[in-house]
């Protein structure tokens, strides 16, 4: 039996607008990431950038005498060690993690869980019954941001304009203390003046810290290449989307085949928690 014309025509458009809708009301528990990977306080930093270049993550959750007290991260690496030249290998976890943990409940939903990340700027530690069973960041975020009111409004107000660039024949360690000292997390990789590729903080743990790689090659030899762009105007939802489906978590912003901004996963969720 063949369905009625205008039925076969709205049953696809009902689902979809029932499945938009179930995604304004998804919980924690289920866009958090459950494995939750842990230093001791005594580790080294060195021994935190090894573990997070293995797993590829940029926290680790420090917990002492089995319970949690706080988190430390490759931004942490970044501008209090590696910026300051301090030798990681030197430098305890308990001195550069941050404390107490951001915290929220697995049945939080994710409006709530945006709202909390920027208030308090940082990654929330999921409880359930007084247990740690996740971790929440940006990129889960996004993954899971609804098609709604608040992530159709254009990235332009959100996104960085200010872009930091450096020449493809600078070494890899000026960019690491560079980024450092300006607490960013990329920069754009540029080839006689054009945007060739960018390097970002988890270029530097992954490829590098985490491999004792010599930090004395130039960074357009590390870089990821070509630039993943998109255009000026795209909405909030459109740039989640394609962030999630690429892989990464900073989408530089194009006008006319020039960069104007660059936008991150952090700043998406700041939009949806507006």
């Amino acid at each position: 039996m063949v369905a009625p014309k205008n039925f076969r025509g709205e049953f696809p458009s009902f689902l979809d607008r029932a499945y938009k809708e179930s995604k304004r009301y998804l919980k924690v528990t289920e866009i958090m990431s459950r494995e939750v990977v842990t230093a001791t306080p005594e580790a080294t930093m060195a021994k935190a950038a090894e573990v997070m270049g293995e797993k590829h993550i940029g926290s680790l959750i420090v917990v002492k005498y089995e319970t949690p007290v706080g988190i430390v991260t490759e931004r942490d690496l970044l501008s209090k060690v590696l910026a300051c030249d301090r030798n990681p290998e030197e430098v305890k976890v308990e001195t550069e993690m941050s404390y107490p943990l951001i915290t929220i409940c697995s049945t939080a939903q994710i409006k709530e869980a945006a709202q909390m990340m920027i208030k308090k700027k940082g990654r929330l530690a999921v409880f359930e019954c007084g247990k740690l069973v996740g971790i929440v960041t940006a990129s889960d975020l996004i993954r899971s941001l609804p098609e709604a009111p608040e992530t159709q409004v254009k990235v332009d107000d959100f996104m960085t304009k200010k872009i930091i660039t450096t020449d493809e024949g600078t070494p890899v360690a000026s960019v690491a203390k560079m980024m450092g000292e300006k607490r960013i997390g990329s920069v754009i990789v540029t080839s006689k003046g054009k945007s060739r590729g960018i390097f970002t903080e988890r270029d530097l743990i992954t490829t590098f810290l985490a491999r004792d790689k010599s930090l004395g090659i130039s960074v357009g030899k590390a870089c990821s290449s070509p630039l993943i762009t998109a255009p000026l105007g795209i909405s909030v939802h459109k740039a989640a989307y394609t962030m999630a489906a690429k892989h990464i978590r900073r989408l530089p912003i194009a006008k006319a085949g020039k960069l104007v901004g660059i936008i991150t996963a952090r700043d998406l969720v700041e939009a949806y928690a507006k």
